[in-house]
């Protein structure tokens, strides 16, 4: 039996309390000539040759394959039980596959989804046997195509600069929930603790529905409870709280504080339950004060951020446990981080859950693609409204970033359709949630439309920062050799972060091919001391609201992490955690 088991709950934000789990072995096969419905694997009567462990994928260990050749299209094959089922409706749903996903339910198409990287679902109820087995059939297609996103996974077949061995296929968990005749397949919670209140959008499977009880909890207490009729798929609501404390704000979350109020969504039609789902979320406000401050809470907040690529050895990009991912939240707070920057990826939904948990704030960024045309534009503009729609019910999230360091717009400095592009991504973003900041194309040549002006600059030591980044220069000026601002646009007060430095590697780790964005380290001591450096020229540089460091752990032929790929840390914690909180 594989070691590497996802056997948890898979979405735990939005949780049915009836469900079955997917994941684990499933018959699997390469289909390199693209033959497979020629060969009859839709019909789910075919045994397909080799097993595999879902959700891991066929290029990393976990997965049991560890085959990293490149296989444009996969097949996936699993059988399970209609007595699992027995009368009610089941939603089948993928928490990720990569990158164009068909299923077969008993050989009925069932759902085609579009994207590496956003969970979908679909009800197959109708598809199923009454009694017997049922074959669910999964075809994944994901090619070497710079035109489709694909954050850090490698287009040219092999590992090369940053860019990583690939993830082909289903790459995170896959479960079946139960309902009755209707359930909710979106919704939003947008906290507002200047009323202490809530407010957000029901949308249902099929409009059926006719009520929704939400009852609101807090410390095991419950602090509201209401009902209201729905209109049809979709229905606007809002709750107002009463103050739980008349004299200070006990009940906002805080890095420091990070308490959660807990909600029960529950449907009825005509006085019947038919959907029950459990969530919540945290009393926060994110903001920008008219001093130009970025504010947590309506109280200035600097962020001291890590780029976190999330890659594990085990699974690449699917983490091998709740429990790793836990333990990278700890071990970049015990360095003195209080979040991360979650680079090119759309990360397991228990990274979230467990920074809302634990204090720990996140950003969430589009991986890119690197092919500027129309196919790129819609690829990108859908997947990151679908991503979005959930992770503004995350309440680590504090800021999105659709594009990173012009990659896909590689001509936006000056072609103004790019930066029309990188507007509407803006834009599209805003309209989908307005209540986070937005850091539009970071690192260099933003564009006018961003609520932060980011800076990328891998400089060896501080080497006079407080005096190069000053907002008099800010239109004028090369970080990295790209210009800070696009043309035509202008710097606009908006706040400043430095979004990517450091990256120090150690010199006996950059062999073999292996590298670091800055010149390796002899010892120890060394690092030390550079790393102190570039810290003081951050927090001596007056503009500066935060920063992000790169990175957590070492990827691959990437060796600049503070901790190996294993997370074994190459340093001492608590004297990280001094110089990153500059004491």
């Amino acid at each position: 039996m594989n070691s590497y088991m996802r056997k948890e709950y898979p979405r735990p934000q939005f949780k049915r309390d009836n469900w079955i789990s997917l994941n684990g072995e499933w018959e699997f096969a390469f289909d390199d000539q693209n033959n497979g419905v020629k060969q009859g694997y839709t019909t789910g009567k075919k045994e397909l040759p080799l097993k595999i462990n879902v959700p891991f994928t066929y290029q990393y260990p976990a997965s049991g394959i560890e085959d990293t050749a490149y296989h444009p299209t996969v097949w996936y094959k699993r059988t399970f039980s209609s007595k699992e089922i027995g009368s009610k409706r089941a939603l089948l749903c993928f928490n990720g596959s990569d990158f164009i996903t068909d299923v077969w339910v008993n050989g009925h198409h069932a759902v085609n989804h579009t994207g590496a990287f956003a969970p979908f679902s679909a009800d197959i109820t109708d598809y199923l046997y009454k009694n017997g087995q049922n074959a669910i059939v999964v075809r994944c297609y994901d090619p070497l195509d710079p035109t489709i996103p694909r954050g850090k996974q490698s287009w040219t077949g092999k590992r090369f600069g940053c860019w990583y061995i690939p993830n082909t296929g289903i790459w995170q968990s896959v479960w079946i929930e139960l309902f009755e005749c209707d359930c909710i397949s979106n919704y939003s919670i947008i906290p507002n603790i200047d009323t202490l209140s809530f407010s957000g959008e029901i949308k249902t499977l099929y409009g059926l529905a006719d009520e929704c009880e939400l009852n609101v909890t807090y410390k095991g207490n419950l602090v509201k409870k209401i009902r209201f009729s729905l209109d049809g798929k979709y229905t606007r609501y809002s709750v107002s709280l009463m103050e739980l404390d008349f004299v200070d704000e006990t009940c906002f979350w805080w890095p420091h504080q990070p308490n959660l109020f807990y909600v029960d969504f529950t449907l009825y039609k005509q006085g019947k339950q038919v959907d029950l789902a459990h969530t919540r979320f945290g009393m926060r406000k994110i903001s920008i004060d008219e001093g130009g401050k970025i504010c947590l809470n309506n109280r200035p907040l600097y962020q001291r951020l890590i780029l976190d690529q999330g890659y594990w050895l085990e699974g690449g990009l699917t983490p091998p446990s709740v429990d790793a991912i836990k333990t990278d939240i700890e071990l970049c707070k015990a360095m003195g981080f209080n979040g991360a920057r979650k680079h090119q990826k759309f990360e397991d939904p228990y990274f979230y859950y467990l920074a809302d948990e634990m204090g720990y704030l996140t950003w969430c960024e589009m991986p890119s693609a690197y092919n500027y045309n129309a196919d790129e534009v819609k690829y990108l503009s859908n997947e990151w409204q679908e991503i979005i729609s959930v992770a503004r019910n995350f309440t680590s999230v504090i800021c999105y970033v659709p594009l990173n360091e012009s990659w896909g717009v590689r001509k936006i400095v000056v072609d103004n359709q790019q930066q029309d592009f990188a507007r509407s991504l803006y834009y599209l973003t805003k309209a989908v949630d307005p209540t986070r900041l937005v850091s539009t194309n970071d690192g260099w040549e933003n564009i006018d439309a961003t609520d932060i002006l980011s800076i990328h600059d891998y400089a060896y030591d501080k080497s006079q920062f407080a005096e190069k980044y000053r907002a008099d220069k800010y239109d004028d000026i090369y970080p990295q050799g790209r210009k800070l601002m696009s043309e035509g646009c202008r710097y606009c007060g908006q706040p400043v972060l430095f979004t990517e430095f450091g990256g120090i590697a150690m010199a006996g780790d950059s062999t073999n091919g292996n590298w670091g964005y800055n010149t390796g380290a002899q010892d120890n001591e060394e690092f030390y001391t550079r790393y102190a450096n570039l810290m003081e020229g951050i927090y001596e540089t007056e503009d500066f609201q935060g920063f992000c460091y790169t990175q957590v752990s070492d990827v691959q032929q990437e060796v600049n992490g503070l901790l190996y790929a294993n997370r074994t840390p190459k340093f001492d914690l608590a004297r990280i955690k001094k110089l990153t909180e500059n004491k």
